[in-house]
């Protein structure tokens, strides 16, 4: 490539693979449409510490509330709470409802996002400029997850291995999940002798 031509991103890429027809997106570029798309995510990235300390109240909250989600039963509230976080989770960090969020170990940047869905660390193809490998115009979910975690109270949590994606907990709400969990830790803590 000379130094003459500009560099060919994937946006270019795209728009020329594009069959060609009378439209045209209104008043948005593939460019400005990609730039758009990670705009909100990177906020919250570099804001991880304040949404860890919401969070932190959020999931507190969450548990007071355990004895309501029991008495009306977590199957019967898993659709209308699973809605209203989709909607929350996927504006602030593009979240693909795995239902295993590790947004508090990962800097709020979540690792489905990465087009390989790595679980524990960016893959060996990290560009120079900390971008995807896979999606050259695309920062590193890696890369931001660990900017993201040097500003969180927990953020050596970024350390921690976790365990492949259970496909079985996809579309399912996280926030149900780790309440009722913390219900159960809480309430085996309260009885002597209970075994974990």
């Amino acid at each position: 490539m000379s130094e003459n031509q500009p560099a060919v991103t994937q946006a270019t890429l795209v728009k020329k693979a594009a069959p060609k027809s009378d439209y045209k997106p209104a008043d948005v570029s593939p460019q400005r449409r990609v730039q758009r798309s990670y705009a909100i995510r990177l906020w919250s990235i570099r804001h991880s510490r304040l949404l860890e300390w919401f969070y932190a109240r959020f999931a507190d909250t969450f548990l007071l509330l355990h004895p309501l989600w029991k008495g009306i039963g977590y199957g019967r509230v898993e659709a209308p709470v699973k809605f209203i976080e989709k909607r929350a989770k996927g504006f602030m960090f593009d979240c693909r409802m795995c239902g295993q969020c590790i947004l508090s170990s990962t800097g709020m940047s979540c690792p489905m996002n990465c087009p390989k869905q790595l679980r524990n660390g960016p893959c060996g193809g990290v560009r120079a400029n900390g971008n995807c490998e896979v999606e050259p115009d695309m920062p590193c979910v890696w890369v931001k997850a660990w900017e993201g975690s040097r500003n969180m109270v927990n953020g050596d949590a970024i350390l921690n291995v976790q365990k492949p994606v259970d496909q079985s907990l996809r579309e399912t709400s996280a926030w149900l999940r780790v309440t009722a969990q913390a219900a159960m830790a809480r309430e085996a803590a309260k009885t002597p002798g209970a075994s974990a």
